[in-house]
C-alpha cells in the first residue's frame, strides 16, 4: 500500500485493511510537506497496528533534484486553487508514480505481495496524467514483462473513478482516521486553504456534508 498520508491514501488504506494484512510504503522526495506527510503516514500506520516489520520509508532525493514541479522546487511558486484549470499545473511532479511504483513492485516482489494499493484519482482531481486509468493499465502490462515468471503482482486502484466527495463518504463509512490525513501543498502546521489540493478536499468534505477534521490557517 503506497500511503502518501493525504486522504485519498488514507481511505485506499482503509479499504486495503478490510481483507489485507497491509504493508506501508512512504515515499520522501524532497516535497516542501515532506515532513508534515511523514508525520501522516506513521500515524495512519500505527492506527491500522502496522508493525515496523512492514513499513518501508524511501527517501528519492533525485525527484528534488529533477525538479520541474512547484512542490519540490522552491523557486516555483504554488498556485492559488483553480478547479476549472484545464491544463496540467506546476504542482505536477513529472512521472512521480512510475518512480514510486517501482519501488512498491520491488519490495512486494520480495516480501510476496500480490496486490499494489495506490490512492489514485482520475475523474475528480487536478488531471494529473500519472492518475489516469490508462497509467495504470499500462504498468500493470509492465510488471507483467518486467518481474520473474512466477510473479503475480497487480496495481489497485479503488478510488479511481469516484468523486472526492464520494471518497470522504467512503472513508467515513469505513473508519477512515481522515483526522489524521494531511493533504497541504504549502503548510505543515495549518493547511493554507488555498492550494489545489487543499480546495479539493474542502469541496469534497462541503459536499458529502461533513466537516473536515484537520485545521486550516
Amino acid at each position: 500500500m503506497l500511503l502518501s498520508g493525504g486522504m485519498d491514501s488514507c481511505v485506499t488504506a482503509a479499504i486495503a485493511a478490510r481483507d489485507f494484512d497491509l504493508a506501508l510504503l512512504h515515499v520522501n522526495y524532497r516535497q516542501r510537506t515532506e515532513a508534515r506527510e511523514l508525520r501522516a503516514f506513521g500515524e495512519i500506520a500505527d492506527f491500522y497496528r502496522v508493525p515496523e516489520a512492514r513499513r518501508l520509508v524511501v527517501d528519492v532525493d533525485h525527484l528534488r533534484l529533477i525538479g520541474g514541479s512547484a512542490l519540490t522546487d522552491p523557486a516555483i511558486e504554488v498556485p492559488a486553487a483553480d478547479l476549472n484549470r484545464r491544463v496540467i499545473p506546476v504542482s505536477y511532479v513529472p512521472f512521480r508514480n512510475a518512480n514510486m511504483l517501482c519501488v512498491a513492485v520491488s519490495w512486494a516482489e520480495v516480501i510476496g505481495a500480490g496486490r499494489i494499493f495506490i490512492g489514485a484519482v482520475e475523474e475528480d482531481s487536478s488531471g494529473y496524467p500519472d492518475c489516469r486509468r490508462a497509467f495504470y493499465e499500462v504498468f500493470n502490462r509492465l510488471i507483467e514483462v518486467g518481474t520473474r515468471p512466477e510473479t503475480r503482482i497487480e496495481v489497485v486502484t479503488p478510488l479511481i473513478a469516484m468523486k472526492k466527495s464520494e471518497i470522504v463518504a467512503r472513508g467515513i463509512q469505513l473508519g477512515a482516521p481522515l483526522h489524521l490525513s494531511w493533504s497541504c501543498y504549502v503548510s505543515e502546521d495549518k493547511a493554507c486553504g488555498n492550494c489545489d489540493s487543499c480546495a479539493l478536499r474542502l469541496r469534497a468534505f462541503r459536499q458529502a456534508g461533513v466537516p473536515d477534521p484537520i485545521p486550516y490557517a
